[in-house]
């Protein structure tokens, strides 16, 4: 039964893409190119997977959600470009000068190769010391100590590693590029009194970031729901931590660093 059940709802998405001129994607791995894809708990689970986890571009990819960013959809963005400002979207990389977590902080040498005539830039950086270079095999699933796609501590530091396996350099080989949403929380926040710290434990529910994004003029649903979102966009929250760390003192910066730090 279950079984002529799944042909009939592939048979009746056929019709409706027919109809709607949609392209769903039905099958895994999906299709990036496809104009709709099923809701989270339509997604079939993969035996290897954690409870919750959607892996559903093929065993042998390292990108996620990236897959989304296509060339059409990059060629879309491109078209809403106004003012052509660049923004970039990473701290200088000695920022934070003293970074949290005892992590090495960042090193710059110039070495000579011709007094005044050549120089070379040499560099030393953790890449979590600032902004947060993270790719799928920075931190597991604790519970089953699964890395994206079934990646195992083993296959980074161990006998068989493969130093592929979920490299970020999967994600600079693909590239970072789209239509980017932004909702200012910490504007926002101070408009409507609400007081808290960036350095501090503060949780920004959805709500919160729908009702920001409202005072925006941006509805934060999918484009298929009637809102702004479409498939493929960056979101990016400014929550204030920016601007505090430039508020603080060399020294309180580094106190905030290096405080002792617990977790429930």
């Amino acid at each position: 039964m279950s079984d002529q059940t799944s042909k009939a709802n592939s048979r009746l998405t056929q019709i409706t893409d027919f109809l709607t001129g949609n392209r769903t994607a039905t099958t895994i791995p999906w299709d990036p190119n496809c104009t709709k894809f099923p809701d989270r708990k339509e997604v079939p689970r993969r035996e290897d997977a954690p409870g919750g986890a959607a892996w559903v571009w093929g065993k042998e990819d390292y990108i996620g959600r990236l897959n989304l960013l296509t060339p059409a959809r990059v060629t879309a963005a491109s078209k809403e470009i106004k003012t052509g400002e660049i923004v970039p979207l990473n701290l200088p990389l000695n920022v934070p000068e003293v970074p949290a977590f005892n992590r090495e902080p960042f090193q710059h040498e110039i070495k000579t190769l011709a007094e005044g005539l050549a120089y070379d830039d040499k560099y030393q950086l953790n890449t979590q010391s600032g902004t947060q270079w993270d790719g799928f095999r920075h931190f597991a699933h604790l519970s089953t100590q699964t890395f994206y796609n079934g990646t195992k501590g083993k296959d980074i530091q161990g006998p068989t590693k493969d130093p592929n396996k979920c490299g970020i350099h999967h994600w600079a080989q693909h590239g970072i590029a789209g239509r980017g949403v932004l909702i200012d929380y910490w504007a926002y926040a101070k408009g409507k009194g609400i007081v808290y710290d960036p350095y501090e434990y503060h949780t920004i529910s959805f709500t919160e970031l729908q009702a920001c994004s409202k005072a925006q003029g941006i509805d934060i649903r999918p484009a298929s729901q009637g809102g702004d979102i479409h498939i493929g966009d960056l979101l990016f929250i400014r929550s204030g931590w920016v601007s505090t760390y430039n508020s603080k003192s060399p020294e309180a910066r580094a106190t905030a660093a290096l405080r002792t730090r617990t977790y429930n």
